[in-house]
């Protein structure tokens, strides 16, 4: 899969869809943005922006790793960093105007497809994260990306 063209990123259609419980309230995002993909140290990064209404784009990177993990990172306001593995429970430090919380991240699935001519993939993430012992929410993340 990976090509002369990738190594040096090709435009792709992103779409990104996150849907959540928290609070027992539930919550749905679709972005359908451009992007990049690019191959790199054995890698795919997926590169995009999300646009929101009178706010500034936050750029978002999500890495294919060649050991199945994948790395969630949202350059935001705040900037955050989610590692998922189906083989352990991780950890990020989530900055709020409170200080660092220390959350966990616990990958309920996770499964990684890609596709030929055009290249194209897609990841599906379902996972909770936790605070303190206790359950934050429950997560899922659609990937889909087209070049």
């Amino acid at each position: 899969m990976p090509s002369k063209e990738l190594a040096n990123g090709m435009p792709a259609e992103v779409v990104m869809e996150t849907s959540y419980v928290q609070n027992e309230e539930t919550h749905h995002h679709v972005f359908e943005e451009k992007g990049r993909v690019i191959y790199m140290n054995n890698s795919y990064y997926i590169r995009y922006e999300e646009n929101y209404p009178n706010e500034p784009a936050v750029p978002v990177t999500v890495k294919i790793n060649p050991d199945g993990v994948v790395n969630l990172i949202r350059r935001g306001e705040n900037k955050t960093r989610l590692t998922f593995s189906s083989d352990e429970i991780t950890e990020t430090q989530y900055k709020t105007p409170m200080g660092i919380m220390p959350i966990h991240i616990e990958t309920q699935s996770l499964k990684i497809s890609y596709y030929d001519r055009p290249f194209a993939g897609r990841i599906a993430v379902n996972y909770k994260l936790h605070f303190n012992g206790e359950v934050l929410g429950s997560y899922q993340i659609r990937l889909r990306f087209t070049t």
